[in-house]
């Protein structure tokens, strides 16, 4: 099993502040968050003398307060959205498939739900959900 190092990245003004706690002494830091894994395994791998590739990384992004709660807001809105997706798609197949058996032509029945009648014929061919 590969040893796994983590690379705490702090936003200290313009850069990124990175620390790996389980080696001493390894100190880095990187403009851009993309760039903390990068720098953390060149700060590991010359403290240690290792090859870079021969251990993983784990970023753990320490925010400020109100950016985390920024953060945390616009992943929980994106998650509802997420689930209102799933649920606006599973209605509309349920929708279509119940118009269909009452007789509706499916042009009229994308009409009626808002999709195109290409669309439909896609959910009445699709295999029934389990």
């Amino acid at each position: 099993m590969r040893v796994k190092y983590t690379a705490v990245a702090e936003r200290d003004g313009n850069w990124w502040a990175i620390t790996v706690p389980e080696v001493r002494g390894v100190f880095s830091q990187a403009r851009r968050l993309d760039r903390v894994e990068y720098m953390a395994r060149d700060a590991i791998s010359l403290m240690l003398e290792v090859p870079p590739d021969s251990f993983d990384i784990e970023v753990i992004e320490n925010h400020d307060p109100p950016t985390q709660e920024t953060i945390d807001d616009i992943l929980s809105i994106r998650e509802a959205v997420a689930r209102m997706q799933r649920e606006t798609r599973d209605r509309t197949r349920d929708a279509v498939l119940a118009l269909h058996e009452r007789g509706y032509p499916q042009r009229d029945i994308g009409r009626m739900v808002g999709i195109s009648h290409q669309r439909v014929a896609q959910l009445l061919a699709a295999p029934a959900k389990r």
